[in-house]
């Protein structure tokens, strides 16, 4: 059989634009949700992985054309997909949206270059310091100081990140990764419906929370993943990795607009240092490779 083509150049710069918008979104839809008491954390977790897990199998189910899939996802995946979403939504609480991206992103980076080092690989000088620049604009946004995040939102976020790192180094195997997210989040849903029933008494839903959850799942979780399948056909894996440095700069233009979040120089400053630091990681490793 022949391998399928790749996309055009334009129609990968097309499918990668909206998969970074749709992945910042998440941001803005739970600030959205969370600032304005709309929906209670577990809720949002509960609606947004449901909505995202319909969405991922009927698009599954209508690209089967008659082929008997083989069993995808499992368990331990599923279960760092639910320790992503649920961290990640308390820690909105109190996070504005372009500090909680940006520690998202951090993490997830960091994890995944502390992972390859567990693995064996020996970073250049480059790579070794582009991960403590990294390291230092973390460091510089969470330090205590006047305009500080919250300590607890921080947190959680930094365990969102160590989770969606896991997470997406545990599926780099998978042949077939639009039915193992399908399943994964399948399985992520009853963790969530757990968390729920034991935070019933917080329980606060609105027909507006509710609409934020489940878009966030549907179109910028579930959706967003299916075109960033796509896009990754004609991206390598360096640039794959390098245009999600634009993820937390979306969601941080989508606070000020949306949510009338301030940008501060500390934001500003750290920002330059985790993106900066991440971009010349993956430089160093391009170069190495070569």
């Amino acid at each position: 059989m022949a391998a399928p083509t790749p996309p055009s150049p334009a129609r990968t710069l097309a499918l990668t634009a909206f998969t970074m918008v749709a992945f910042a979104s998440n941001s803005i839809f739970c600030r959205l949700a969370l600032g304005s008491d709309s929906i209670d954390p577990a809720s949002f977790t509960t609606v947004r992985l449901a909505c995202g897990a319909a969405t991922l199998w009927v698009i599954a189910a209508l690209s089967r054309r008659g082929a008997t899939p083989k069993p995808a996802g499992g368990w331990v995946s599923a279960s760092f997909l639910f320790l992503y979403a649920i961290a990640f939504s308390f820690a909105y609480i109190t996070l504005p949206a372009g500090t909680g991206a940006l520690i998202l992103f951090g993490c997830v980076q960091v994890t995944m270059i502390a992972w390859a080092l567990r693995a064996g690989e020996r970073p250049g000088r480059f790579e070794w310091a582009g991960l403590a620049i990294a390291l230092g604009g973390l460091v510089v946004l969470t330090a205590p100081g006047l305009s500080a995040p919250s300590p607890v939102g921080s947190t959680l976020m930094a365990v969102a990140g160590i989770a969606w790192g896991v997470y997406s180094l545990r599926g780099r195997a998978q042949t077939d990764p639009l039915r193992a997210t399908a399943r994964n989040f399948m399985r992520a849903v009853p963790f969530a419906l757990a968390v729920s029933v034991a935070t019933i008494a917080r329980r606060d839903v609105s027909g507006r929370g509710l609409l934020l959850a489940a878009v966030s799942g549907s179109v910028a979780s579930g959706i967003g993943y299916v075109v960033w399948y796509a896009a990754l056909r004609g991206l390598s894996a360096t640039r794959a990795a390098t245009v999600q440095l634009s993820v937390p700069v979306i969601a941080a233009m989508g606070g000020v607009l949306f949510l009338s979040e301030a940008v501060s120089w500390r934001l500003a400053g750290s920002a330059v240092l985790i993106l900066g630091g991440v971009a010349l990681a993956l430089a160093g490793r391009v170069r190495g490779s070569r």
